[in-house]
């Protein structure tokens, strides 16, 4: 691979919009190329637009794709790009059941190709600095922790506006949202071991959940807490989307929806990023993946790795139809 790697994009919706925004930001990339059905969109993405990706992958020289559609054509992109022996930056969620997860990840290993799945919450800096401040022990031994996610866009007859399509799926905020919390607590505080869920439908207008309470086990016992639905705006509203507090033996952190992280009273980090997706943390995601390709470093959420976020999100669901609390599985 050259120092400036070549990447093409396919699925130039809202968020891809996003992703685009922060590879150009990037000066060791070039997005050389896009694929959309609208293929107007795809050439605001790149000079060069394809409705077609099977022809995208064909005519271009690329050093990796960047999967940006809805999940369920993932498998047969992450697929294609193991044809061409392309790496692979696959937006989340991975998959829409487990099974077909498993089988991007078993597609990209025996094809040679490394995948990464673009989960950026984790990227968000204030989560990063509260890493950093927990492993320190400055709040001594972690106690539990909550995650109180809250946006206002889920009202009305024609609710997600950026996003319609939510309407219509059947499994939705622990599917689309509150996997971003179940990966950060993986993040913060290791492999999960149990789940206890439960949810409802508030806004008749939906087909899938619009608030959950999610309760979470890691395999050292420690026990979180995710609380989720989008019909407020977090007071003051800011990019984290909500807040977080987590608590130790000797302190407690608090993120505010505004990122700034307290200690107690004190603010221990103030927010500075001006610019991008919640803090930057979509370039920052896209950041790690070059970085990781480029030394060869594992991905934070390498594919198999990822399936344990994937299999939370499964076991959430299951351990609310059921109304009990399910045991996680391995799947590394």
């Amino acid at each position: 691979m050259g120092q400036r790697l070549r990447g093409g994009i396919v699925g130039c919706g809202f968020f891809g919009e996003i992703q685009r925004e922060a590879w150009s930001r990037m000066p060791e990339v070039d997005i050389v190329a896009a694929c959309d059905l609208d293929l107007e969109r795809a050439r605001r993405f790149a000079p060069r637009a394809y409705r077609d990706a099977p022809e995208m992958l064909e005519r271009e020289r690329l050093d990796f794709v960047d999967i940006a559609t809805r999940p369920e054509a993932h498998l047969e992109l992450v697929r294609l790009a193991a044809a061409y022996r392309l790496p692979v930056i696959c937006q989340k969620p991975m998959a829409p059941l487990l099974a077909i997860a498993k089988a991007m990840v078993q597609a990209a290993e025996e094809g040679g190709i490394r995948l990464m799945i673009h989960e950026n919450w984790r990227w968000q800096p204030w989560y990063r600095a509260a890493a950093e401040i927990i492993r320190r022990g400055d709040i001594g031994q972690p106690i539990g922790y909550c995650f109180r996610t809250r946006r206002r866009d889920g009202l009305g007859p024609a609710p997600y506006e950026r996003q319609p399509y939510f309407r219509e799926m059947p499994n939705l905020l622990i599917y689309e949202t509150l996997v971003h919390h179940l990966d950060t607590a993986r993040f913060l505080f290791g492999d999960l071991k149990r789940i206890y869920a439960q949810t409802r439908r508030l806004n008749p207008a939906i087909q899938g959940e619009d608030q959950a309470l999610i309760l979470l086990t890691h395999s050292s016992e420690l026990c979180g807490i995710v609380d989720g639905h989008r019909f407020l705006d977090p007071e003051p509203d800011g990019p984290a989307m909500g807040e977080a507090t987590f608590e130790g033996d000797s302190g407690w952190l608090r993120i505010l929806s505004t990122g700034d992280v307290y200690r107690g009273t004190e603010k221990v980090w103030a927010n500075r990023a001006t610019e991008g997706y919640r803090g930057d943390s979509v370039r920052a995601t896209q950041r790690h993946f070059i970085a990781c390709l480029k030394s060869g470093a594992p991905f934070e959420s390498e594919g198999r790795e990822y399936l344990k976020t994937v299999a939370a999100v499964d076991a959430a669901y299951e351990s609310a139809a059921a109304e009990r609390a399910v045991k996680l599985q391995s799947h590394s």
